[in-house]
């Protein structure tokens, strides 16, 4: 059985914006907002505390034996405020973050606002439904750069843009905090205006619905005009954090809705972002757009007049694929990668840095020594890439991805080419600047570090199998590199050969630095013993026919050091040969 969260982004990304969101007070409350109710209570609370009576056990009990009726939001407000702007004043304590409030987070727009917002930007939602006061979404999609058309009384429904000419509409059907006529009690939340039913029949009508934060129980106005629309052009998705009960659990049975099980509205709307993005990524652009870039940038290449060209193909594709990877953020703290989330991002990285990942394939096989700061420049943009949210560091070190097939992909066209100053170009001069550290990024970018083997096993096909990312980087550079290494074997064996060669870079480093020998074992140390020997004898030839002319000791491997690298060589041969232990 398909999980319905997939089944959500299918139809989310399948029908662009035909859903509509209904969010209600849950979904505020999680970023420190008060309800209506709350309000009413606590304003309760302070008139009782004026006439000198502890109401705590039942502020609303109180009211009304004291006043003989319910209270009543826009009452209380003109009991405490005289005027209007003293009135704005009193509610901006409730909606607005102070100082301390705005330095933890609270009051401001949560994960789920900041998720919607990105999904409202991106054209997949374009109306929200919403009983909620405050303005946390609209500040969240003003950051987005959406401009929403709010209606919260009913002349604005008269006057507003037609749905299905507006990017996004904000319908807040209990009025906004700064107006004094929103709806918080049970008579005023009995029937709405005409205007307004009017446009809630066509939304019930015309648009899917999801449904997050909104217990159904206190809002007889809404339910009736979900209860009045007997259409099912689109389904209807309602997300629940325990068994739905009571009138919620009529209104599903009656809309027919799939009930989604969710730990929390921030943790449920990122990964609704993140299956709809990853989805996005099959969206592939036509295979032409690659391939023009890589016709430009072989043109450029050649002539050093083009050189700004060049630079700018390079740099401006970069940044895309920085953009992209970055706004993918990271699932909630405590969510634990699956066999569904791990492809889904994988493929989502793997699309993202295509066409980057051509160009500095072809860009590293046929440029000279004076671009090879173009292809480290750009990893090393990827490769320090801070995604934003708290979480798992398992999805905070795969946000490296990217970085690493560029520089496996840029690597071995490098090899492919004889040009070993670019290689090591890549995997020392190519820097991560974490905790104050400035560091090669091949320390951090190799499968080992980016996805550790139980976290690769959950990729398809590579369940047990010892080097699992490793295997997906091979198997997915063959056709990009077939070009310049038309033969499998060919390929396979300079695969094996950058490995190898990262391994010395890494084995040498963390030596210098930390005296310790942790060498990374990549495809090469787990394959029949021949396949084995064949890189150890060859690569141990090739040094001692070459001696310190070996281009890689020439381009700055080890120091230069002849002695050192035959020292690091060897452990690193004990290390391998010990693998067939485990």
């Amino acid at each position: 059985m398909i999980d319905p969260l997939l089944s959500l982004a299918f139809s989310i990304h399948s029908n662009k914006g035909v859903y509509a969101l209904l969010l209600g007070s849950g979904l505020s409350r999680y970023a420190g907002v008060l309800t209506g109710w709350e309000i009413v209570l606590d304003l309760t609370r302070k008139i009782a505390h004026l006439k000198g009576v502890d109401c705590e056990l039942d502020p609303a009990a109180w009211y009304f034996r004291a006043f003989g009726k319910a209270p009543d939001y826009s009452e209380l407000l003109e009991k405490l405020a005289g005027s209007a702007t003293e009135r704005r004043g009193l509610l901006r304590s409730y909606f607005e973050p102070t100082d301390g409030e705005r330095e933890r987070g609270t009051k401001a727009p949560s994960e789920a606002h900041k998720a919607i917002a990105e999904l409202v930007a991106k054209g997949y939602v374009r109306v929200i439904l919403t009983t909620n006061f405050d303005r946390l979404l609209e500040e969240a999609l003003a950051a987005a750069g959406v401009a929403p058309t709010v209606i919260s009384i009913p002349d604005a429904a008269v006057g507003a843009i037609p749905l299905v000419h507006s990017s996004c509409t904000v319908v807040k059907l209990h009025g906004d905090y700064l107006d004094i006529r929103i709806k918080n009690t049970p008579a005023e939340l009995a029937a709405y205006d005409p205007r307004i039913d009017a446009l809630l029949d066509r939304v019930f009508d015309e648009f899917g619905l999801l449904v997050c934060g909104w217990s159904a129980e206190w809002d007889p106005a809404l339910r009736a005009a979900l209860e009045r629309c007997r259409s099912r052009r689109f389904c209807t998705h309602w997300t629940a954090r325990s068994e739905p009960e009571g009138l919620s659990k009529r209104l599903i049975e009656f809309r027919g809705a799939q009930v989604i099980r969710i730990k929390d509205a921030d943790t449920f709307f990122r990964q609704v972002k993140e299956n709809v993005l990853a989805l996005e990524s099959f969206d592939r652009p036509h295979p032409l757009s690659a391939k023009v870039a890589v016709a430009n940038l072989k043109r450029y290449i050649v002539e050093d007049r083009h050189k700004v060209l060049l630079h700018d193909l390079v740099t401006e594709e970069t940044e895309r694929v920085h953009e992209q990877i970055s706004g993918a953020g990271v699932p909630a703290r405590g969510a634990v990668p699956d066999a569904e989330t791990i492809p889904l991002r994988a493929s989502y990285f793997e699309t993202a840095v295509d066409t980057l990942l051509q160009l500095v394939v072809h860009g590293c096989y046929w440029g000279e020594k004076q671009h090879e700061d173009l292809w480290t420049k750009s990893i090393e943009r990827l490769a320090n890439v801070e995604p934003g949210g708290e979480a798992y560091d398992a999805w905070t070190v795969m946000c490296r991805y990217p970085a690493m097939l560029l520089m496996y992909g840029g690597g071995i066209a490098a090899i492919s080419a004889s040009r070993y100053e670019t290689v090591m170009g890549l995997l020392t001069r190519t820097r991560m600047h974490k905790e104050g550290k400035d560091r090669p990024a091949a320390l951090r970018l190799n499968p080992h570090y980016v996805i550790q083997k139980q976290t690769g096993w959950l990729l398809p096909g590579l369940d047990k199998h010892h080097t699992p990312l490793s295997d997906r980087v091979r198997d997915l550079l063959l056709p990009k590199l077939k070009e310049f290494i038309p033969r499998k074997d060919e390929y396979d064996r300079l695969f094996d050969r950058f490995e190898y060669i990262l391994a010395l870079v890494i084995s040498d480093h963390l030596e210098r630095e930390q005296s310790l020998f942790r060498p990374y074992i990549g495809r090469f140390g787990w394959k029949g013993h021949g396949s084995w020997k064949g890189i150890r004898e060859e690569i141990g030839a090739e040094i001692d026919q070459q001696g310190a002319k070996w281009p890689l000791l020439a381009a700055g491997l080890c120091g230069g050091s002849l002695e050192r690298l035959r020292s690091i060589k060897a452990e690193l041969d004990k290390h391998a040969s010990q693998m067939y232990l485990y």
